[in-house]
């Protein structure tokens, strides 16, 4: 309703300047006529241009997406409990008042002044007790809510090479929960929010439609099990696409270049740090930063020597300071 509300002003608003250029193109005193069709007619574009911008913006945020709904029915075994409780150790930085398990839903607003968006209640306690598994799953990787909009700040881009099998297993971990009461409050963005997202200096959540078999490589201590793993935990939210180093003013602390620093280490020095939150070199890692505790609950030694594996391939990437 604010965003009609918005769109509506912005429209008026450009009528009205609209209409006083038109009053001072009909003047018959010159000096009057040029100032006032100038300046009215140069608001007029601008509220324009706003006003097509939140078209843009409104449309993005709550038209209906085109990703359809996938047909499953996840079983919820004693082991894909197991695996998506470990998978799903991820979720807490945002939707946990504990930073731990259950997901009772998150407490930080993450756009400010820019609306509400606070992770939802994830338990059976929370809205997902009237989605389907299908939902659940195209929410995870793709960012498309049970009503077909975008959802915002949900990091799908992360999650959507998570494999079939992982996918439902975090599913099966999501129904097995507590039923938490922790009520959170609607998510939406206020005007200004919408005129960024229009303005494509904000995005939505939203991903491409996985339409196809998404399988994982085979488990062990591999680059390309290594690979998938760092995919699925976020680490390219904090450390750049690249792994070369995040980028300041996002919604996630801006990580170091990985290419520079895991590589100078042994397998065995990057298993301790996760492990115990201390590098080689004796620093002592912020749990607010790096979530080594998390990563530590997450892993094994074997998935934590593929990770490792990984990083080590990797190029030695510089990026100049700007």
């Amino acid at each position: 309703m604010v965003d009609i509300v918005a769109l509506l002003v912005l429209a008026l608003l450009a009528i009205l300047f609209g209409w006083l250029a038109k009053r001072a193109w009909d003047s018959k005193r010159a000096w009057l006529k040029w100032i006032g069709v100038i300046l009215a007619g140069l608001v007029t574009l601008i509220f324009i241009l706003l006003f097509v911008v939140g078209v843009i913006g409104f449309a993005k945020l709550n038209l209906p997406q085109s990703n359809p709904v996938a047909d499953v029915k996840v079983a919820g075994t004693p082991d894909q409990i197991a695996r998506g409780k470990k998978i799903a150790m991820v979720c807490t930085a945002c939707h946990s008042t504990t930073n731990g398990l259950p997901l009772d839903g998150g407490t930080r607003n993450f756009v400010g002044p820019l609306g509400t968006v606070v992770p939802p209640n994830l338990t059976p306690g929370g809205p997902l007790k009237d989605w389907s598994d299908g939902e659940i799953i195209r929410a995870i990787r793709e960012g498309v809510a049970n009503n077909g909009r975008a959802l915002i700040v949900m990091p799908a881009d992360q999650f959507h090479g998570m494999s079939d099998a992982d996918v439902q297993a975090v599913v099966a971990y999501l129904r097995s929960q507590p039923a938490v009461q922790h009520d959170t409050p609607a998510n939406g963005l206020s005007p200004l929010g919408m005129l960024l997202v229009g303005a494509g200096i904000f995005s939505t959540s939203v991903q491409a439609p996985i339409t196809q078999p998404v399988v994982a490589p085979p488990a062990g201590v591999t680059a390309d099990y290594g690979k998938y793993l760092v995919g699925i935990s976020g680490c390219h939210a904090c450390h750049g696409a690249d792994l070369a180093g995040g980028t300041p003013g996002g919604f996630t602390p801006v990580g170091p270049n990985l290419t520079a620093i895991v590589p100078k280490w042994s397998q065995s020095d990057f298993i301790k740090t996760i492990r115990t939150g201390v590098d080689p070199t004796g620093h002592a890692l912020a749990p607010d930063q790096m979530p080594w505790k998390l990563f530590n609950a997450m892993y094994t030694d074997d998935e934590l020597g593929a990770i490792y594996t990984y990083l080590h391939s990797l190029t030695l990437i510089i990026k100049s300071a700007k």
